[in-house]
């Protein structure tokens, strides 16, 4: 074994989860984009197509540390009892590019992606919201109550999904947290304050015309440029906050189809980075669209957090 193998951290899932807990992860999102780090500079992302499924490759270098993900996603391992989307994480010296950390990157982007969403909907989301649908009953639908909770006076929460045992299993692994959770339909989103679309949907889940302006929307389904989660008419009327102009052009579907269709132009959507730095205001008079597609700075930031 060489000496770079040798001393290498192995950082599992709970190791990970005691070490940056979602709070944790949510500030440390929204310091790097407060810091300077501007996701259009962020390193890009390759795609594998195997055959079955994708392997995603994720590199980022930023701060002390420079790193890269692995990713596969399985459409068929919800059925076999595995998640969707499985991956390791290897981090670098920045200096040296000596290896220094193997991550269950898994765990990473199940905290990191509902981390990102709740630091966003922080900004766009009403302050005093309290009820949020959820269109999406697998790890990262039952992963954001726990992060817009954390941001959030969240006190009712209803689970969207095809699978009526699957929702209600959802509602079982939020039941601790004492809210007010069941089993919901579309309609209900036409009252909420946040709704969360977390499903691997390639049409639109809803009517357009559900999702009123007080309402703040965050959807993190996909990052293929020809399915998405939400109308181009929602789009077209929303103020709509994407990871980066690049990103929003290429991989966010609900943008691209949108911007096809006709409903909005790819210079109306708001990166990330200018709201967090006041370049861009909240538009509080209609609604706030939140598109994540997965970037790989988000994934380095929280290893660079549980390195710390």
């Amino acid at each position: 074994m060489s000496d770079a193998l040798a001393s290498l951290k192995i950082i599992g899932a709970e190791a990970l989860r005691a070490k940056v807990d979602m709070a944790k992860a949510i500030q440390t999102l929204r310091a790097v984009l407060e810091g300077g780090f501007d996701p259009e500079t962020d390193l890009h992302r390759t795609v594998a197509t195997f055959r079955s499924g994708q392997l995603l490759m994720m590199p980022a270098d930023f701060g002390g540390y420079a790193g890269q993900k692995l990713a596969t996603v399985a459409p068929a391992n919800p059925a076999l009892g595995l998640d969707r989307i499985q991956a390791i994480y290897a981090l670098f010296d920045a200096t040296t590019l000596t290896p220094v950390a193997l991550l269950d990157g898994t765990e990473l982007t199940s905290l990191r992606t509902p981390a990102l969403a709740a630091a966003m909907l922080d900004l766009v989301a009403v302050s005093d919201a309290s009820s949020m649908v959820i269109f999406g009953t697998g790890p990262q639908g039952i992963r954001h109550v726990e992060a817009v909770a954390a941001v959030r006076p969240l006190k009712r929460v209803r689970f969207v999904g095809r699978d009526q045992a699957k929702a209600e299993q959802a509602v079982a692994a939020v039941a601790a947290l004492g809210l007010d959770v069941a089993v919901g339909s579309a309609i209900d989103a036409a009252e909420a304050d946040i709704v969360v679309c977390a499903t691997s949907s390639s049409e639109p889940l809803f009517a357009a015309e559900l999702i009123q302006p007080h309402t703040a929307v965050a959807a993190i389904g996909s990052h293929e440029a020809t399915v998405r989660e939400l109308p181009g008419a929602l789009m077209g009327r929303s103020q709509v906050i994407v990871e980066s102009d690049r990103i929003a052009r290429t991989e966010a579907g609900d943008v691209v189809i949108a911007e096809a269709e006709g409903h909005l132009a790819f210079g109306d959507v708001v990166p990330m980075f200018d709201l967090v730095t006041g370049k861009v205001q909240v538009d509080w008079t209609r609604p706030r669209i939140v598109k994540n597609c997965g970037m790989g700075w988000q994934d380095l930031a929280i290893a660079q957090a549980a390195m710390a």
